[in-house]
C-alpha cells in the first residue's frame, strides 16, 4: 500500500505517519492488490480533521472525520473506510455468486420472474403432486428446503409441510 500524508496547519510528526500506517494495515484484508492512500491531516481552530482517499483501478473510497483529538479523527476515518470497503466487497461477492434458484416443485422446474413490486423478489409456479403426508415429509427430509408444498391424496387439498425450529414438522392445510 502506497501511503502519502499531507499536513495542513500543523507540523508533520513522524509518529502520525507510523500510526496511520498501522491503522491502514487492517484494511489489507479487504483489498486484493496494492492501493494508493492519500491522507490529509489538518487542524482548524480546535478541530482535528482527517481526510482519507483510497484509489485503485475504478475504486475510489473517501472518508472525512473531525474530532478534538487527531488520533480519534484518524480512527473514525479508518473505520468509515473499512465499512465502505466491506460493503463494496460484499456487493462484488453478491454479483459473482448470482441468484441461485430454489426448486419448490418435485417434477416441473419453476418459472422465475422479476416482479414490479419491490417487496416480491420472484414468482414461481409449481405443479403439485398428489401424495400422502408421509411421502411429503420424506421429500422435505431429502431436500434442503424449509417447506414443501403438495396436494394431499385423502382430502385433495393443498397442504404445506414445514420444518420447525425444534426439528419437528408442522402442517398447514387449506379448506376445500
Amino acid at each position: 500500500m502506497k501511503i502519502a500524508v499531507t499536513f495542513r496547519n500543523t507540523e508533520g510528526e513522524e509518529w502520525y505517519k507510523q500510526y496511520i500506517g498501522e491503522r491502514l494495515q487492517k484494511l489489507k484484508k479487504y483489498l486484493d492488490r496494492p492501493i494508493e492512500a492519500h491522507i490529509v491531516l489538518s487542524v482548524e481552530k480546535f478541530r482535528n480533521v482527517t481526510e482519507i482517499n483510497l484509489t485503485d483501478n475504478g475504486l475510489n473510497v473517501n472518508a472525512k472525520e473531525e474530532a478534538k483529538d487527531m488520533q480519534q479523527s484518524i480512527d473514525n476515518a479508518v473505520e468509515k473506510i473499512e465499512r465502505q470497503l466491506k460493503k463494496h466487497k460484499e456487493k462484488i461477492r453478491g454479483h459473482k455468486a448470482g441468484a441461485k434458484s430454489v426448486d419448490l416443485s418435485t417434477s416441473v422446474p419453476a418459472d422465475v420472474e422479476e416482479a414490479t413490486d419491490n417487496r416480491i423478489v420472484e414468482t414461481r409456479r409449481a405443479v403439485l403432486k398428489p401424495m400422502s403426508l408421509d411421502d411429503a415429509i420424506l421429500e422435505l427430509e431429502s431436500s434442503k428446503h424449509v417447506f414443501f408444498l403438495f396436494r394431499d391424496i385423502a382430502s385433495e387439498g393443498v397442504c404445506v409441510v414445514y420444518r420447525r425450529e425444534d426439528g419437528r414438522y408442522g402442517l398447514i392445510e387449506t379448506n376445500n
